[in-house]
């Protein structure tokens, strides 16, 4: 770690040590140090203009093309399912869950629908995209937990009871997302995290940057772990250009 990444890690410690509601937002980067590829850039899954059929992929993955061409759908969540499957939760993750004990509250905001933070051990957690592990019926309703996509005899997938055809519980792209997820996210800011973490994410989505551009104009510490700029980075007071598998478990020793 160079001498301005050290300084600026220092400083955040010294500030999280103070602190006792803790707000953390996630993205695809700490999820890309247990193998799964980002979303997009330089090595990402999707980093082409289109896709076979001709689609940007947010198109494919939307709730419009999930109505009319389900299979179109279903090839890339069963594609994005895929690179996941035998990967697991890596020491950033488990570094997060393990700096919960030191805080009133510690909640975890993530865009990642791979579920490694609550298999690391975080406990208050809002996958506010969902989870590509839940599946349930369109029709009936009918919800099962997977541990993956291997077992699905067809494409899409279709219900046993009632034949409809049976999705992730998860935000495509033109969907609302869960009103429980964002009432809870709500809740949260409005009860004033005194500091604020940023980690592997571009935070493209604006619901996804409120919270630390709200912190920063609120005098609240805030910090950013990522190799690269992003959309919240003049707004981190601690930036630190490195991945969170190589900040996380050290920021969790010094807690202890």
């Amino acid at each position: 770690m160079d001498g301005e990444n050290k300084a600026s890690l220092e400083a955040a410690i010294a500030d999280l040590k103070q602190a006792q509601r803790v707000l953390v937002i996630t993205g695809a980067g700490i999820s890309a140090d247990s193998g799964l590829p980002t979303y997009r850039g330089v090595g990402g899954l999707y980093d082409r203009d289109l896709t076979e059929e001709g689609f940007p992929i947010e198109e494919c993955l939307s709730g419009g093309m999930f109505r009319q061409r389900p299979d179109i759908t279903w090839k890339y969540l069963y594609q994005l399912e895929s690179t996941a499957r035998g990967a697991g939760h890596n020491a950033g993750h488990k570094a997060l869950a393990d700096m919960e004990k030191h805080f009133e509250r510690f909640t975890i905001l993530t865009q990642n629908v791979d579920g490694f933070h609550r298999d690391a051990g975080s406990t208050d957690v809002i996958e506010i995209h969902g989870n590509i592990h839940t599946l349930y019926c369109t029709a009936c309703g009918a919800e099962e937990w997977v541990t993956d996509f291997s077992h699905l005899e067809e494409i899409p997938p279709k219900c046993e009871a009632c034949k409809a055809i049976v999705r992730p519980r998860v935000t495509l792209f033109d969907e609302w997302l869960p009103e429980d997820d964002v009432a809870r996210l709500e809740h949260t800011v409005a009860q004033g995290p005194d500091f604020v973490m940023s980690i592997g994410t571009t935070a493209g989505f604006p619901y996804i940057a409120a919270p630390m551009i709200h912190a920063a104009n609120s005098g609240i510490s805030t910090m950013e772990i990522n190799p690269s700029e992003t959309e919240v980075s003049a707004f981190a007071k601690h930036p630190i250009r490195q991945r969170g598998i190589d900040v996380l478990p050290k920021i969790q020793r010094a807690l202890q």
